[in-house]
């Protein structure tokens, strides 16, 4: 059965990334929820997918610049309150560590964490995820078991110098889970599943009826969509 997971708590149906829709997705039943993370300027860990915030709030500049209660107030939600949402549930967590308004790793972000996991006890629910190789060193080297996954897209590729030499950069991890925007997937799928093994293999973002369908049929581990309500009546179906 292939796993159903909401991008930024189902960000199509709901405002992504907001405790709204982290609790309508939890009662969707999807089998894991994405969300990503940054490092405010207080050293508290916020829940919100660019770096800086005109795009999904009223605030302006890099979240960074702000404080965890100066952004709650726009509506960026702390970490901890995204966990509680889904405390007592054995939804899978995909937390995204993103990078700041310059595209650096924030210092420090991996070990805060790791120790909010490992204080959660969701060491086998969570699965760290980053498009940089880097940073999920850092969290395997803090942590060896935690679960890790890497993302990948043309421009990511690119810069790795093509798919196979990003494959062999997140190898070298063991046991990286792999999820690939799905047109770079559909176009290199007998690769990826012969050098990732469809266990560890994941597609983002189909969202529409017949995309999801195909993905549904195929043997991967994961679909990552802002349409989980869909997927789930599909694969209800299937």
């Amino acid at each position: 059965m292939v796993l159903i997971i909401g991008h930024r708590g189902a960000r199509n149906l709901w405002p992504e990334n907001s405790l709204e829709g982290f609790r309508h997705t939890r009662d969707l039943g999807v089998d894991a929820v994405e969300f990503d993370v940054h490092l405010a300027r207080d050293g508290e860990l916020v829940v919100i997918h660019d770096p800086s915030l005109e795009r999904t709030t009223e605030g302006t500049g890099p979240v960074a610049d702000r404080t965890a209660g100066e952004l709650a107030a726009m509506g960026v939600p702390g970490l901890e309150a995204v966990l509680d949402v889904y405390a007592g549930t054995s939804i899978e967590l995909h937390v995204e560590i993103k990078t700041d308004a310059l595209g650096r790793p924030y210092e420090g972000l991996e070990k805060r964490l790791l120790d909010v996991i490992g204080r959660r006890r969701l060491e086998q629910q969570a699965i760290v995820t980053s498009f940089v190789p880097e940073i999920l060193e850092t969290v395997r080297r803090l942590s060896p078991p935690q679960r890790v996954l890497a993302s990948l897209d043309r421009r990511s590729t690119e810069l790795f110098g093509g798919l196979p030499a990003a494959l062999d950069r997140f190898a070298v991890i063991g046991n990286c889970m792999i999820a690939v925007e799905k047109g770079l997937l559909a176009d290199s799928l007998d690769l990826c599943l012969r050098r990732v093994g469809g266990e560890f293999l994941g597609a983002w973002v189909p969202n529409d009826a017949g995309d999801i369908a195909q993905w549904l049929a195929r043997p991967i581990r994961q679909i990552t969509t802002d349409r989980p309500d869909v997927a789930l009546a599909l694969r209800r179906q299937l």
